[in-house]
């Protein structure tokens, strides 16, 4: 069947102009991209700091006051009014007014400087066990260093040499280097919009012309399948890169995420990318031919693998084997491993070469598919 480059162009002019004297979904298409990075953008966050804490001091010494003033002067926990006893400290966790509770027992101050194990009991709220378990990582870490301080000024006020520790961990982050959790999440954000975005711009506008009848008229002229096809796909094509490129430059000056690698190589993947996921809405509006039907496919078939198992937020290695598995056969896992390594790491298309191969691979295929498919329904 041979290509024929003026049908082509004639159904891309025709579909850019339906574009064009639709403006309403023209300007929902190119807003809703970024209407969603800013919900998801600043909604969805990693970061645990400004744990609302309440304290219990049992000893009420310059010792246990000054550990107070360590707790109060980390941007991670946030102090609230002190408790009066044991019941008044649950009674708040009971609330959820507080999510950490500290207890400084007696004597906390005269064990420390004698040399002795000083008591601080910490009362964690754990039905969230992510944040619990990162708070209490955040307050071991903050009571280690003042026991070592008050460690030392035991050792000075006995005339002993001071202790030195037996490793001296001394901590490197790349990449991240301020553990900002957006910088994390946005660029894995742009890569879920679009599959979204894409796999729904085609599937219900095609599905759409199969209930008013008019891909009925479109099958019926001289177009090839393929020609038809491509010709479609040229016009969301355009739209989609131009939410592609608003999504960038929204993460890179709004959400000031730093982009290392070299922008051409992120745009040619997303190319990739974007071209299979509108295959993949003109296939499910070849099946499905009604906005219904295609919405709760796209639906099924775009945003939700898009957002539980590409890696997006959740790690892949900590899902069941099964779901692991799974995740393998969903395009935006490879798209989130390569846009997530050009924006924090600057990978380079030698390193992510694997994930190119893989979304042309699948970009191919499902351009296949769906020209099967839409001539099944020619036929």
């Amino acid at each position: 069947m041979n290509f024929n480059f003026r049908r082509f162009r004639a159904i891309s002019r025709k579909e850019f102009l339906h574009i064009l004297r639709d403006p309403r979904s023209l300007i929902i298409s190119l807003a809703l991209p970024i209407i969603m990075l800013l919900i998801f953008g600043y909604a969805l966050s990693l970061d645990v700091d400004r744990i609302p804490t309440a304290v219990l001091d049992l000893d009420q010494t310059p010792a246990s006051k000054d550990m107070i003033a360590a707790f109060d002067g980390s941007r991670y926990f946030e102090l609230g009014d002190p408790a009066e006893n044991y019941q008044d400290l649950t009674r708040k966790i009971d609330t959820g007014e507080i999510l950490l509770g500290i207890v400084i027992h007696q004597n906390f101050a005269r064990e420390a400087l004698q040399g002795r194990s000083a008591r601080i009991q910490l009362l964690l709220d754990g039905s969230d066990s992510n944040t619990a378990s990162i708070a209490k990582g955040y307050a071991d870490a903050l009571i280690l260093q003042r026991s070592s301080a008050l460690r030392d000024a035991a050792q000075n006020r006995l005339g002993a040499p001071k202790i030195d520790l037996p490793v001296d961990a001394r901590i490197r982050v790349v990449y991240n280097e301020d553990l900002r959790s957006r910088n994390y999440i946005v660029p894995g954000l742009i890569a879920v919009i679009l599959m979204i975005i894409a796999s729904m711009l085609t599937s219900l506008t095609v599905a759409r012309e199969w209930e008013t009848g008019t891909m009925e008229q479109l099958i019926s002229t001289p177009v090839r399948p393929m020609e038809l096809l491509l010709g479609k796909l040229s016009a969301f094509f355009a739209v989609g890169m131009c939410d592609m490129i608003i999504c960038l430059l929204a993460g890179i000056f709004i959400f000031e995420v730093p982009l290392r690698g070299n922008p051409l190589e992120l745009l040619a993947i997303s190319m990739v990318f974007l071209f299979g996921a509108l295959c993949w809405g003109i296939m499910i509006s070849t099946v499905a031919r009604n906005q219904l039907m295609a919405f709760q496919l796209g639906t099924l078939t775009s945003f939700l693998p898009a957002f539980l198992l590409s890696g997006f937020i959740y790690s892949i290695d900590n899902m069941p084997i099964v779901v692991q598995t799974l995740s393998y056969f969903v395009p935006a896992r490879y798209f989130v491993t390569a846009i997530k390594g050009i924006f924090l790491k600057g990978s380079t298309l030698d390193v992510l070469w694997l994930e190119v191969s893989l979304l042309t691979l699948y970009a191919v295929g499902v351009f296949l598919l769906a020209t099967r498919k839409l001539t099944l329904k020619v036929a």
